[in-house]
């Protein structure tokens, strides 16, 4: 994909990104090094929890999120710049074996009023699972680059 202006955003537009797959052993690696609680660690111990076995991090939910934004079809110019999330919620847990992708919709398009070089988009991202199920919902605001014009470049 190429690169996108801000001017090139519009309210509506949706964009996807790829797969990845969430191995057990991924969410006991990230949760030994982030976030060390039993139901991330412990898949016996799990079963006895709140979530009744294994579930990922929200923080891995969040990460692996990035990471499909990153290599998929929004490609803002100067790439994923956050400049903060409005909201971010995750409605169920990510399990051992599941499959992930994201899916984007620009709900604002914003120029600078002070930086003519520069606007902002929000947008609100899904993360789902193989079953379209929604593991995490955030609305953020990404910083994008306008397109140079004479005066500015």
């Amino acid at each position: 994909m190429t690169a996108m202006y801000l001017e090139e955003f519009e309210v509506g537009q949706v964009f996807g990104s790829g797969r990845v797959n969430v191995p057990k052993e991924d969410i006991i690696r990230f949760a030994t090094q982030f976030d060390p609680q039993s139901f991330h660690l412990d898949p016996e111990a799990a079963k006895s929890t709140f979530f009744r076995g294994l579930a990922a991090s929200g923080w891995h939910t969040a990460a692996l999120t990035m990471q499909l934004l990153v290599s998929g079809e929004m490609t803002p110019v100067n790439g994923i710049v956050g400049a903060g999330f409005e909201a971010l919620n995750w409605p169920r847990p990510v399990r051992p074996g599941d499959t992930l992708h994201v899916i984007s919709e620009v709900l604002e398009v914003r120029p600078s009023k002070s930086r003519p070089t520069q606007g902002m988009i929000k947008v609100r991202s899904r993360t789902l699972n193989q079953n379209d199920e929604v593991v995490q919902e955030s609305v953020g605001n990404l910083v994008v680059m306008a397109r140079p014009t004479r005066a500015t470049s």
